[in-house]
Formats: C-alpha cells, structure tokens, sequence
C-alpha cells in the first residue's frame, strides 16, 4: 500500500494516469478513474485543502487481481453520492471515497510510480506534450465509445422499427384471421340453428311467418326456439321457448325442451299437462335446465285457440277492428318450483284476427315490461296490414329500437284466414 498528500489538481491528475498507464489500463478506464478522482478532489484542492491519495494493488475474493484508489478528503469536503461520476466509487464511513478497478496482467509494482508522482507533486502545475498526447488518447477512446454506442442505437433503432412493422403486420394479420374464423364461426352456428328450426309450415286458413335475431352477432345462437308442426287431428301445435342464457348451451336447452313438448304432444297428452310433465321428464338428467314456454293449439278450420303457459310472456291477439287483447294465462316454467300451466285458455280467432307470439326480449327491453307490452299493441296495430312473412320482423325493428340492453329475440305471427 503506498500513499500521498496531493495540494493541486494537477499533480492528483497526473499521478493518477501514472498509475493507470503502469498498470495497462485501457484509455476509456484511465479516463473514467483521473475524470472520478479529478471530480471528487476539485472542491477541496481549489479551496486550499489537501486530499490523500492510498493505493492498493491486490488479489479480490474471486483471484483476479484489482486496483484499489482511496482518496481521503476532509470533512467538509466530503461527497453525499458518487453515483453521478464516470467511474462511482464508494464512500466510506472515515470520508474516503474508494474506487475498486480490475486490473489486466501482468502488473507493475506501485513503488514504480508514487517516488516520481510524489516529486511532481511539488512541481508547479504544467502540461507537457506527453500529458496532451495521454488526453488525446483518453478522447479518442471516449469518442469511439460514443460512436460505437451511436452506431448500436441506430441498429437498435433500425431493428426495433423492423419488428415494430413485423408485428403490426403480423396483428393486422392476426385480426383479419380472426376476424374471418369469427365469421366462419357464425356462419356455422347460424346454419347449425337454422337446421335445428322446424321447417316452414304451409296450412290452409294460416298465415305463418317468424323472426329471430341473436343477442349479438358474436353469439349467433341462442335460447329462444320455436317449434309447429300439425297433429294427427289437423290441428297445429306451436311452441314457443326461451331457454335461461344465451350461446350454445341455451340453444342446446331450448332444443331439448321442444323435441320433449313435441314428443308428448304427438303422443297424445293434454295440453294442460304438458308444460308440468316436460318437466317431470327432464329435470331427472339436468336440473340446471329453466326454460319458459307457451303451448298453442289451434284449428285452421274453426279459428278455436287453446294456450298453455310456463312463465312466458302472453300471446297479443289483434282482431280484425283492431281491438288488442294479451291473453294471460298463469304457470311455471321448465326448472321453476311447481311447474306447470295452471289452465287452458280457450277461444276463437276470427278471420283476419292476428295473434303474436315473442319472447321477453321483445318488450323486456325498455325500462318497464308494462311499458314494453303496451308498445308491442300500438306497434303491432301500425303494422298490421303488411303482409303476414313481413310483420314479425318489421314489429321487431321498431320494438328494439330503442332497447337498452341486447337480448334474444323472437317473433311469431299468426294471421287467420279461415279456410275455405
């Protein structure tokens, strides 16, 4: 350990480089460590205080050797943080700051350099042509290292801009596919549901027609369902379902509701029993299925209406006057405690009587369904006379016009003709 008391900068600065060139420190790292110690000092030295110098050369806990600068400064002198200088160094707790540098091999002894730092230590300050050669070597090795780091930050840079317009290519692709698979997908579900409907029904004396239209297009299908087909007797059953959620599970739930209503009706049983004994049928297998419905039995040839309800919203009969009735009838639906429709409603449609069918997502979209159910009358009223395949879907327009939230939607008319 060899150490010295420095009263200018000049001498700390050259006895420093000294140091740096007997060890073979490069020009960048000699540059760094006098620029530190310079920084470090220069309070002091130009206020007339003196700083010192210690320097260690010695093996680190790893065996490499290293260069160990502890500039002494006095009390007042002393820095808060080195954090800001070249090379950071430590300050320790008795005011020295110490600076810790690995060292190439092979390494001089210090004794070659502090005899003749501390003889130009004593020496006015003065810069010889050797002192401007050692900076100019020092600034050329911190300007290669900028236009090296300026050279990297331009490839950085470029590189960057190359993957920043690589995967903004790549997400616009990504979106377009995505955005045909969503298509795909629901065209698919959509023709899915489609052939799970029953087909068009063509009766003497009826004009049918039935519009559906999914909460939203990224759930095509959904829980409302309809189903008609005639029975042996030439009367024609019409169901009605709307099934709890949406998506395909409520679509698997409403088919499953109606090919069990059909199952019974075709057997046989009664109207009044179908809605309780779906129920018996199904909940055995699933008791997370709920559905509501509304059964429909009417003869093309008499105008005779019979309903069975299981919590869904009343059928709008609009006769021929334009006088509105909502046929109510009481009951639970499939899921509900006590299901079952508590009566049959019986009447008779006259010729040109309308009767729509819908789901709650026809008038439960405004605020109040009492609201919802009185426009569904004026509505209905104003589009009466279209042709009967265009009413469903023209009433449905208006009706969610203005809806506050999206729902499944359904629409069935029925216009009587009476057959001739």
């Amino acid at each position: 350990m060899t150490s010295t008391t420095f009263r200018t900068p000049a001498a700390l600065r050259r006895t420093v480089r000294g140091i740096a060139l007997n060890y073979r420190l490069s020009a960048e790292d000699r540059a760094r460590i006098v620029l530190s110690l310079s920084e470090t000092a220069a309070t002091a030295l130009n206020a007339g205080r003196p700083v010192t110098l210690t320097a260690t050369d010695e093996a680190g806990e790893d065996g490499a050797a290293r260069l160990t600068l502890a500039l002494g400064l006095p009390r007042q002198d002393r820095p808060a943080a080195t954090d800001g200088l070249p090379l950071p160094g430590e300050a320790g707790a008795d005011g020295t700051v110490v600076w810790r540098v690995p060292l190439p091999p092979p390494r001089a002894p210090l004794t070659t350099v502090f005899p003749q730092a501390t003889r130009a230590a004593s020496a006015a300050p003065r810069t010889g042509e050797a002192d401007i050669a050692l900076l100019e070597e020092e600034l050329r090795a911190a300007l290669a290292r900028a236009d090296r780091l300026a050279d990297e930050h331009r490839k950085l840079k470029h590189e960057l801009a190359e993957t920043n317009s690589g995967v903004l290519a790549l997400y616009v692709q990504l979106e377009k596919r995505d955005e045909e698979l969503r298509t795909a997908h629901g065209r698919t579900l959509r023709a899915l549901e489609d052939a799970l409907r029953p087909r068009p029904l063509h009766v003497d004396g009826l004009d049918l027609a039935v519009h559906y239209a999914p909460a939203s297009d990224e759930t095509p299908t959904g829980g409302d369902l309809y189903d008609w087909f005639v029975l042996p007797d030439g009367t024609v059953h019409i169901t009605i379902v709307d099934a709890l959620g949406h998506g395909i599970t409520s679509t698997r739930t409403a088919l499953t509701v109606t090919h069990a209503v059909r199952t019974l009706a075709l057997e046989g049983h009664p109207l009044e029993s179908i809605v309780a004994r779906t129920d018996q049928i199904l909940s055995p297998f699933d008791q997370s299925v709920m559905a509501t419905l509304l059964l429909v039995r009417l003869d093309p040839a008499t105008g005779r209406l019979s309903l069975a309800n299981g919590s869904h919203p009343p059928a709008l009969r609009l006769r021929a006057d334009g006088t509105a009735t909502y046929l109510e009838v009481r009951g639970r639906g499939i899921g509900f405690p006590l299901p079952g429709s508590e009566r049959v409603l019986t009447t008779t449609l006259g010729p040109e009587d309308l009767l729509l069918l819908y789901t709650d997502g026809l008038t439960e979209s405004r605020r109040d369904p009492r609201e919802g159910e009185q426009r569904l009358v004026s509505v209905a009223r104003a589009h009466r006379s279209r042709p009967t395949v265009d009413l469903p879907g023209a009433i449905a327009r208006d009706m969610l016009a203005e809806a506050l939230h999206e729902d499944d939607t359904l629409a069935l008319a029925i216009r009587f003709r009476a057959s001739e």
